[in-house]
């Protein structure tokens, strides 16, 4: 079972106790457009894989590879770090050959659980399935062609974001996400 930080790790902890299995993370960081960092042209996870957001970049003009690969390698390097953090001395779980559950608080773009999912092939995995409550139909019709299977709760046809669908949708800090990976002795 595999969370992605910060806001999936108290789902994926509560999904990680119910079927009684281990909870670490699938870091990935968002590769934000040219003066607007915040619209996804891509996302990159920790171990390099990443999704590129064929969409945005051609509205961009056919996109800036250079700027690309920059952002690319910066953003991977910074999912790098943020999982050894989270995973302070722990080793990085063996996927291969597992069924892998990636669980996230809700997808909108669904970049960073894009980039997750190909790092979770990478590692060999035998089948992926996303676990979200809510996410938008298209996204989460074109995360079911990434995925095996996408467990999603909601797909309202008016979606304006992933905290619309929450009574308290907080900032979760490191320092609580990391909480929820404490293995128990």
């Amino acid at each position: 079972m595999l969370a992605i930080p910060r806001g999936g790790l108290p789902l994926g902890r509560a999904v990680a106790d119910a079927l009684d299995v281990p909870l670490d993370i699938a870091v990935a960081k968002k590769i934000g457009a040219p003066g607007n960092p915040e619209y996804a042209m891509g996302a990159v996870a920790s171990d390099g894989s990443v999704w590129r957001n064929e969409e945005a970049f051609r509205g961009f003009g056919g996109g800036d590879e250079e700027y690309f690969e920059q952002k690319r390698a910066e953003e991977a390097e910074a999912a790098r770090q943020k999982a050894e953090r989270y995973r302070g001395d722990q080793p990085e779980p063996g996927l291969a050959g597992k069924t892998v559950v990636l669980v996230d608080d809700g997808v909108a773009t669904g970049s960073t659980a894009f980039a997750c999912l190909e790092q979770i092939r990478n590692a060999d995995a035998v089948k992926v399935i996303l676990a979200i409550p809510v996410g938008p139909p298209s996204t989460v019709k074109e995360l079911n062609d990434v995925a095996d299977e996408v467990v999603c709760l909601k797909t309202p046809r008016s979606f304006m974001g992933v905290g619309q669908f929450y009574d308290r949708f907080d900032q979760v800090s490191d320092e609580e996400a990391m909480a929820y990976l404490e293995r128990e002795p």
